[in-house]
């Protein structure tokens, strides 16, 4: 992959190929332009990875992370990124949730939500087995608002977001290690940053074990949720009231 190092560079270059991208050479036969368009199209979408890597790698090393699991981290480095991309594709693949979380590069699972991002990833045997993010609220609002206004939660001092992308690699019945952990690495970046309340979609029936976390509300019911074929809830989850269940199984 090549490497680009500077912002302005990237933002300069993915506008250039925006300018240039449906423009047509008149002297050129029809599927001449139609392969150079093609061509452009997948330089456009190598260009965003590049940008997307650049940012998230910045905003991650940007937070508090003080953490005595070796195995539990933030995304700072571009391979790991690499990796929870190819986990999220390679998951939602298998779920066939690739309508409702398409692969932006096919084999690698990634939006513009990443830019404001902490990503955190678990790793088993050294191999990246399950990752969630947690979106901070920005000028870009929210993934959930495209179902659901957030705005009578947002206030003067007070920093929201929406915990997503939530998967491991390996689904067991019960609290695996991968998800245990990831609960406590939400719970770990919420307590040492500045964040107040967090936003999740959940399937309706995980809520009889988010319940037990403490500080969720359900603030909104959905039929489906986009084309998860689910019943669907958005709760609401204040970390810093967590319950002695949470307590006991995530943070011990």
């Amino acid at each position: 992959m090549f490497n680009i190092n500077k912002n302005i560079t990237l933002n300069q270059l993915e506008k250039n190929i925006q300018e240039i991208l449906y423009k047509k050479i008149d002297c050129m036969p029809e599927d001449f332009n139609h392969e150079m368009k093609l061509a452009l199209e997948l330089f456009q979408k190598r260009v965003f990875l590049e940008k997307t890597i650049d940012e998230t790698v910045s905003f991650n090393k940007q937070f508090i992370w003080e953490n005595k699991n070796k195995n539990l981290s933030l995304a700072t480095t571009a391979e790991d990124l690499l990796n929870v991309f190819k986990l999220r594709s390679n998951i939602y693949g298998n779920l066939n949730y690739q309508d409702e979380f398409p692969d932006f590069i096919n084999g690698l699972n990634f939006d513009n939500y990443d830019f404001t991002s902490a990503i955190i990833l678990y790793r088993s045997n050294g191999v990246i087995s399950g990752t969630t993010r947690i979106i901070v609220d920005s000028e870009n609002r929210l993934p959930i608002e495209h179902k659901f206004s957030l705005d009578n939660y947002r206030g003067i001092n007070k920093t929201i977001a929406e915990l997503s992308r939530l998967i491991v690699s390996n689904e067991n019945k019960g609290l695996n290690l991968e998800f245990k952990y990831l609960m406590q690495g939400i719970y770990q970046l919420y307590s040492q940053n500045d964040l107040d309340l967090m936003f999740l979609v959940i399937v309706k029936e995980h809520y009889k074990l988010y319940s037990k976390f403490g500080g969720s509300e359900i603030i909104k019911e959905f039929d489906d949720y986009g084309n998860l074929g689910h019943g669907t809830m958005i709760l609401s989850w204040d970390p810093s009231k967590v319950s002695k269940f949470f307590e006991k199984a995530f943070l011990k």
